[in-house]
């Protein structure tokens, strides 16, 4: 997909996103990455059809992206959620409830289980307007899987969070992809991203430069350490010809791993 902005005249202005071509697999939980007009949240835009593509197309769910009957097996967390702040949880909950046709019965039972599972539980009938901004992402996400979504699209989901907060939503995710969902996250937390996703795209000037799994990405492939048991701190420092000739146990030989945050810079620089 390539999606350009055009001025008041029809002329092109911005690229947001050139000749992205990208698959998702189902149950994965896929991290988003990318500095502040990268290009994340036009993707985002364009496959929930918020948005439309200059050229090529998306599909969801084996569904095209712009089909009414793939919305409901669909969730969103949007950076900002705007939510009627003179409800409370459990009513702004059964108004998308009712959005979705969710029966009643089905409607109070989800509710229940949500508000517990995002820690409201004691602040389930204070109006939203008296709720942080913590608060607020724990019923926005409620809010974004209220319809039992397949795949779930969260944007900076822990946004405004504690440290404690930020576990419980990461565990949120991770019991998603437990329950067979698909989840693509968008995140400047790239310490989340590495803990939670199991393939990550980084996106730079509206190009996507990298994807490939985590593991796959942070892995120093010049690079090869020793794990040892069984040796003297004389011997730690010798080669591994000198190990075996000691008698000593090699457990494995692996490639260190950098971090993310590491590999995110290093990429945007090179193409900066």
């Amino acid at each position: 997909m390539t999606k350009v902005y055009r001025d008041f005249w029809g002329r092109k202005k911005i690229h947001a996103l050139t000749n992205l071509n990208l698959t998702i697999e189902r149950g994965e939980i896929f991290g988003l990455l990318g500095p502040n007009g990268s290009g994340k949240t036009t993707t985002v835009k364009l496959l929930l059809g918020l948005l439309f593509p200059t050229s090529g197309k998306s599909w969801l769910l084996g569904y095209p992206s712009s089909d009414l009957k793939v919305k409901n097996k669909v969730g969103f967390l949007p950076e900002e959620s705007y939510l009627y702040k003179f409800l409370n949880a459990e009513e702004i909950l059964d108004f998308y409830g009712k959005l979705f046709d969710i029966s009643k019965k089905e409607r109070k039972e989800r509710i229940d289980r949500l508000i517990q599972e995002v820690g409201l539980a004691p602040h389930r009938r204070r109006p939203l307007s008296q709720y942080s901004k913590g608060m607020l992402r724990r019923i926005g996400l409620a809010q974004a899987i209220i319809n039992d979504p397949e795949l779930v699209i969260l944007d900076e989901p822990t946004s405004g969070l504690d440290p404690i907060g930020c576990r419980e939503i990461k565990d949120m995710i991770l019991e998603f992809k437990r329950q067979g969902k698909t989840v693509v996250l968008c995140s400047h937390l790239l310490a989340e991203v590495q803990n939670v996703c199991d393939r990550i795209a980084i996106f730079n000037k509206g190009t996507l430069q990298v994807v490939g799994g985590v593991k796959e990405l942070l892995s120093q492939k010049d690079v090869v350490e020793f794990l040892v048991r069984n040796l003297s701190d004389a011997d730690i420092h010798a080669v591994e010809a000198f190990i075996k000739d000691k008698s000593g146990d090699v457990l494995s030989i692996s490639h260190p791993s950098s971090t993310l945050e590491e590999i995110f810079v290093k990429i945007i620089q090179n193409h900066s």
